[in-house]
């Protein structure tokens, strides 16, 4: 692959997603002891989900223009530490507690980069006392395994969100840095859920006109529904929040917005 990517800019070659996770893997897992150790960033409970505790995960194998994940995405050998899959849960447990609140997320970067420490996680979850556990992912590697998906539906708590980045392979590549055949993936795993009967949703980045057009939003649509209906009208629609991060990333692949945002579809 070359250079390993760090976010897009004019004139970048795409990447393939799928080799980029297995390089990133190299990054932020390891394996001591028998186990897989995963980098986290921080574990702390916020208030979405009507109350949730996240452990926020380094590196990724994209390059979204909007995303607004700290730089251990982009840079994922400088930030984080390494978490067995008891510590990680200890973490979360306990950010849990003090919040006062039932459910655990993993969320920021890609989650699902370092598949036995993800699953190791997913057994201790659910012979815990909470009452679900939020994946968010991009999709990739649930498009790409379809064991990791079967192997996912062996638990009862997971609850995965699928982050949708585009609506046409061209409009992928642009604001992800993946190539362009690298589109159908997220919908093979949205697939994937549905035959094995795991619990999620949808979500895209469809609600903000300044990054997704009306042509490309229908495009999306149109195809979510193809697959599952239901979900196409389920859509959880997102627009872009100005973090700092997201900002930067937006200028270093050229594109200056208008803020706030005058309307959404």
């Amino acid at each position: 692959m070359g250079e390993y990517p760090r976010y897009v800019t004019p004139g970048f070659k795409p990447f393939d997603p799928v080799e980029l996770a297995r390089r990133t893997e190299e990054i932020v897992t390891r394996y001591r002891g028998g186990r897989c150790e995963r980098k986290y960033t921080d574990f702390y409970a916020t208030g979405v989900y009507g109350g949730i505790a996240t452990g926020y995960t380094a590196g990724c194998c994209l390059r979204c223009v909007f995303c607004w994940v700290g730089w251990s995405r982009d840079f994922p050998e400088k930030f984080g530490e390494f978490y067995s899959p008891e510590r990680a849960f200890e973490k979360l447990s306990m950010a849990a507690h003090k919040a006062g609140v039932h459910k655990l997320r993993i969320s920021g970067a890609e989650p699902t980069l370092g598949k036995d420490h993800l699953l190791a996680l997913l057994e201790l979850v659910e012979g815990s006392e909470f009452d679900m556990f939020i994946l968010e992912t991009n999709g990739i590697l649930f498009g790409v395994d379809r064991d990791y998906v079967k192997e996912l539906s062996e638990f009862k708590k997971p609850h995965v969100r699928v982050s949708l980045k585009a609506g046409t392979p061209e409009a992928f590549t642009r604001k992800t840095g993946a190539k362009p055949e690298s589109f159908d993936l997220p919908f093979n795993a949205i697939q994937n859920l549905l035959d094995y009967g795991v619990s999620f949703h949808v979500a895209s980045m469809s609600a903000d006109p300044r990054i997704m057009t009306p042509d490309e939003r229908a495009a999306l649509i149109e195809r979510l529904a193809s697959i599952n209906r239901r979900l196409a009208l389920a859509l959880e629609e997102e627009v872009i929040d100005p973090y700092d991060t997201t900002l930067t990333r937006l200028k270093l692949a050229g594109l200056e917005l208008e803020w706030p945002l005058k309307r959404v579809y």
